[in-house]
């Protein structure tokens, strides 16, 4: 069938030019519309239910929210974990489900969910849905900064008017507000005053409340004029509030201002930001919805910002301060250079070889075409160009000509042994459909090679996916168009003056240096297969000496810093630490700017307590660093001058920690969940693993969480003492939530803006236990009051700082950070050392995390795709061949192929990884594709060597046998030599690109490139030398005619 669509192909010109003409046409429209990002999406379809519960503590927030919301999210259909976080006045309840599940399906079933688990929440706290977002949808971020403008001034134009303008654009799911002053009026009451007023604090609140309201009074008709009646009551000033009336006494009212002060203060801060050393600044974050493009959303957020710029008040202007569209376009055009630089040098290996620059033009035209073809399944797809799509193509490009170079070459030596009368189109056609049938499996094989790719799932299945789709494509659209388009090519453009193999110096040099190899192989058969299988065993020593991790790390071209404190740190000492550390920072020659943040921002994608520092550091590009510096040399010199008491310092990349956070909760390479019953049993425990991994070589930082780190005031009712005096728990409840928590009673309207009123009693009054006791006042339902001190106890204790779960379990988080060490190693060292040291009472247990989750996860699964690509490269060399012995010594040479491969990464310096594993595959498909081309020409030559002896009426014996191989192999060394060249050299480029992505490539790459060296020197010299052992097994050793013609008469 192939060998008619061949012959269809070369008598069909026009047709395949139309052909041609469509693909590429739809080929550049899909070029020009695939989306660009830097990575694939590697986020988990995710979730988030987010609770505000103001002023409670986390304990609180944990008994009465997180816990009630995680256990009724246990239930929801395909969820793969529930993870909870409470924080002082807000939980986080995040909902991660199983790979491929749709997002808003995932939202409708947790809004399910989330109304019948509502009913057990406290009265007035209601839990909203999440953005459809993630923290890895955080793409660009800004910085609002005016020289003669306060923070209260700039957080004000961010949150009334930049931010609203940046959510319209495009693809924006949020815009989240951190830093600076939020407005508020706050009314700080005398208790004093209230007492001889005899007025109590619940009275104040409701007399706010209940001034601050416009209404309506539907319509009156003046004049044939309708008017529409409106009541004017909303607060809009200082002065509005303080002429409140609270009561009327003697005929005199008695006004707010009697019995408070009214002020403009900040709101309660949970979160700031710090940018360049300077101070303090005003941020907004653009949050990219599930799904969309990331290019096009920051396009969009910055025409946005753009359009904004001359309604901003004077002097104020808008900076970024993390693009990623940066990185993405840096990833691009690294892989851009990397594909033109291979056709370029895959294009040189055609012309040098077959020194006939019209046939080598045949190959070359068809690697264009075969990846516009690719790029039209990426369109259709919905595939983004990124760095593993367009990883994939790369290493493809070397083996996407194969078929065509062999089909030239073996075009050439036809028309160079053909009869002169012989019609050059049907030499042509004879020389395609010989080779063409044989080569279309070899292609097939390298394709459906790496289908078991597609067994990968979860983040490293969504990480190289794209480039086992784009390599597929390519290499099938390589298949098809050795069949169709080559053939046709070949009719048009090889003819000509073509130099003859004997004289061709390339042609001349393979067979000078390889026949007296090939002689002494077949004279040493057994000892040449013996040799092979030592050096083989011998590989053992390199492939022990590698470590393993799960993949290398992807230079963003961006740090991202991420310090944590002890619990309890005031949000004044965070700013004045954070601004300390981003002007260290800022000293380093190779740093562009630093901006810092310390607590959370206005967003449920962003569950930080307030020690967790983030700080992004961009970095000059790499030609304006001081002389030898690299990433891990800056960093290491970063971490030894930010070493700060109480301090745990972690170093990752934006995008990097935001994936890793969101699939494990652990932002760091390793981590160790401990699962159990008891806080403070748990923090112990967590704190004898962080002392046991912190004397693991290899450890940068350990750092348990201290969850019994955070400091309470505590006011505890006394029961007797509230039934004596007629009070209800309720009663002094109310008092310590408005009185000492600035209680948010009403929010004033002024025009666009909005903001909170709180009441509050002095600081004096709340900043020591017996001043609270003594002077805050619980009022009676007869209109007196009593010191909340008679009523209840006020103490100073600890208590836990945050609380995290992992599906509803308490969960405590140790953090640690790897330098300088494999993954592999490191954790199965640090595993013995917990081991070794911590005992684990009943009811509690330690998870490792972090990236060694996705290590065990890929190793495993790799454990059944190995061997099934074996199995599929078995079964399609036996449906070309159709023989097992031909089958069985393709699949004999392959392992021949590691060598080479192991002992490149080892001299590198790499580790085994999952991108190296994807090498190794890829390797396995291209390697059986040169052991199908040398059979190719041996069985070719054979089938001659026997038609031969038929001719003179002998037997076929040893001396044929040999003759066939030393024409099979030696004679036709040029073609094989070429497949080989081609696909090492369209490999180079990637080993010494050095832009953004390389890190990745490069992994696969090297096996490959060692690979292939050592399978083309083994299955040069091993594949004969097994052929002879095979096919001479019984033949004689040699036969005349005469012999056999005796044989007949007797």
């Amino acid at each position: 069938m192939i060998a008619r669509l061949i012959r269809w192909s070369a008598n069909n010109l026009l047709l395949i030019a139309v052909g041609v003409i469509f693909a590429t046409g739809f080929g550049i429209y899909a070029v020009k519309h695939v989306p660009l990002d830097a990575i694939p999406d590697l986020s988990d379809t995710q979730v988030i239910i987010y609770t505000d519960y103001p002023g409670q503590a986390p304990q609180v927030v944990e008994d009465q929210v997180t816990y009630p919301l995680s256990t009724a999210m246990l239930s929801v259909p395909k969820s793969r974990v529930v993870r909870g976080f409470s924080f002082f006045g807000v939980s986080f309840v995040y909902v991660i489900f199983q790979d491929g599940t749709d997002i808003y399906w995932a939202r409708s079933r947790v809004v399910e969910y989330l109304s019948a688990a509502s009913r057990n929440l406290p009265n007035g706290v209601t839990p909203t849905l999440g953005p459809d977002a993630t923290g890895v949808g955080w793409v660009y971020q800004y910085a609002v900064v005016a020289a003669k403008r306060t923070l209260a001034e700039l957080r004000t134009t961010q949150d009334w008017q930049v931010r609203y303008a940046v959510a319209k654009a495009e693809g924006v799911a949020e815009v989240a507000s951190v830093g600076g002053f939020v407005k508020q009026y706050s009314i700080v009451v005398d208790p004093s005053r209230l007492r001889s007023y005899s007025i109590p604090l619940t009275k104040v609140r409701d007399a706010i409340r209940s001034s601050n309201n416009d209404v309506g009074g539907r319509v009156i008709e003046l004049a044939e004029t309708e008017f529409m009646v409106r009541g004017r009551g909303y607060l809009r000033s200082v002065d509005d509030i303080e002429q409140i009336v609270l009561k009327e006494e003697n005929g005199a009212s008695v006004l707010l201002k009697d019995v408070a002060r009214v002020e403009i203060t900040p709101d309660e801060r949970r979160g700031i930001t710090e940018l360049n050393g300077e101070g303090e600044a005003v941020s907004g974050i653009a949050v990219q919805r599930y799904g969309q493009n990331a290019l096009d959303v920051i396009d969009n957020v910055k025409s946005q910002l753009e359009a904004i710029k001359s309604s901003l008040p004077d002097g104020t202007d808008i900076i970024p301060v993390y693009d990623r569209s940066e990185l993405i376009h840096r990833a691009i055009q690294t892989l851009k250079i990397t594909l033109i630089e291979e056709s370029i040098i895959v294009a040189l290996v055609c012309i040098v070889f077959l020194l006939h620059f019209r046939s080598a033009f045949v190959a070359i035209l068809t690697l264009p075409l075969g990846i516009l073809i690719a790029y039209i399944f990426m369109h259709a797809l919905g595939l983004s160009s990124n760095i593993m799509s367009l990883g994939g193509i790369a290493i493809a490009i070397g083996a996407m000509i194969d078929a065509a170079i062999v089909m030239i070459e073996n075009a050439h030596k036809h028309l160079e042994r053909a009869p002169p009368d012989k019609p050059r189109t049907e030499i042509l056609i004879e020389a395609a459909s010989e080779v063409g049938p044989p080569l279309f499996f070899s292609l097939l094989i390298i394709t459906v090679s790496f289908l078991p790719i597609f067994a990968l799932e979860a983040q490293e299945g969504r990480l190289f996916h794209p480039l086992a789709y784009t390599k597929t494509f390519a290499m099938a659209a390589a298949a098809f168009l050795s069949v169709t388009v080559v053939p046709a090519l070949m009719i048009i453009f090889v003819r000509g003056r073509i130099i003859p193999e004997h004289k061709n110096p390339v042609n001349r040099f393979l067979i000078w240096a390889y026949r007296p190899m090939i002689r002494g192989v077949l004279k040493a058969k057994t000892l040449t297969i013996m040799v092979a299988v030592a050096i083989l065993a011998g590989s053992a020593w390199p492939a022990s000496k590698l470590g393993s991790e799960f993949m290398p790390n992807l230079n963003e071209g961006t740090l991202f810093y991420m310090p944590v404190t002890l619990p309890g740190l005031s949000i004044t000492k965070a700013a004045e630490l954070l601004q300390t550390q981003n002007k260290i920072i800022k000293t380093f020659p190779e740093v562009e700017s630093v901006f810092g943040k310390a607590g959370r921002a206005a967003t449920a994608t962003d569950p930080a307590p307030t020690e967790m520092f983030e700080t992004l550091i961009n970095l000059k590009p790499e030609d304006q660093w001081r002389p030898g510096m690299t990433l891990d040399k800056l960093t290491s010199e970063m971490d030894k001058a930010l070493q700060f008491p109480g301090v745990s310092n972690a170093w990752t990349q934006p995008i990097k920690a935001r994936i890793d956070m969101l699939a494990t909760g652990i932002r760091t390479v390793v981590g160790v969940k401990v699962i159990g019953k008891d806080l403070k049993e748990m923090e112990k425990l967590a704190r004898e693993i962080e002392t046991a991994i912190k004397g693991v070589p290899g450890t940068a930082s350990a750092y348990a969480e201290r969850i019994i780190g955070g400091y309470y005031l505590e006011v505890e009712p006394d029961r007797k003492q509230l039934a004596r005096y007629g009070l209800m728990v309720g009663d002094v409840q109310d008092v310590v939530a408005s009185a000492l928590g600035a209680e948010t009673v009403t929010t004033t309207v002024e025009g666009r803006e909005r903001y909170g009123v709180s009441v509050r009693y002095p600081r004096e009054l709340r900043s020591d236990p017996q001043a609270i006791a003594r002077d805050v006042q619980v009022p009676m339902a007869n209109g007196a009051s009593i010191p909340l001190g008679q009523v209840a106890t006020v103490k100073l204790t600890t208590g836990p700082a945050s609380i995290r779960t992992e599906n509803a379990q308490l969960a405590a988080y140790i953090f640690v950070d790897v330098r300088d060490r494999d993954l592999g190693s490191y954790v199965a060292d640090a595993k013995r050392a917990v081991e070794a040291n911590v005992k684990f009472p009943v009811g509690y247990q330690a998870i490792w995390s972090g990236q060694f989750e996705y290590y065990e996860r890929a190793k495993a699964r790799l454990a059944i795709v190995v061997p099934l690509t074996l199995m599929i490269i078995l079964l399609l060399l036996y449906l070309n061949f159709r023989r097992v012995t031909e089958t069985l010594i393709v699949m004999l040479s392959l392992p021949f192929a590691l060598v080479g491969g192991l002992w490149l990464m080892w001299w590198l310096g790499f580790n085994l990884s999952v991108a190296v594993a994807v090498g190794f595959i890829a390797l396995a498909g291209v390697a059986a594709e040169t052991g199908v081309i040398m059979l190719i020409y041996l069985d070719h030559a054979l089938t001659d060597q026997k038609a031969k002896a038929a001719r003179e009426n002998r037997a076929f014996n040893c001396e044929d046998l040999q003759a066939a191989i030393m024409e099979g192999a030696v004679e036709r060394v040029r073609p094989k030599m070429m497949t080989v060249v081609a696909i090492m050299a369209g490999l180079l480029p990637i080993l010494w690109s050095t832009g953004t992505g390389s890190e990745v490539m490069q992994r696969i790459a090297v096996p490959m490139i060692g690979g292939m060296v050592s399978s083309t020197v083994l299955t040069l010299i091993v594949i004969p030398a097994i052929y002879a052992l095979v096919k001479g097994y019984r033949l004689p050793k040699t036969s005349t005619a005469m012999e056999v013609g005796a044989e007949a008469a007797a």
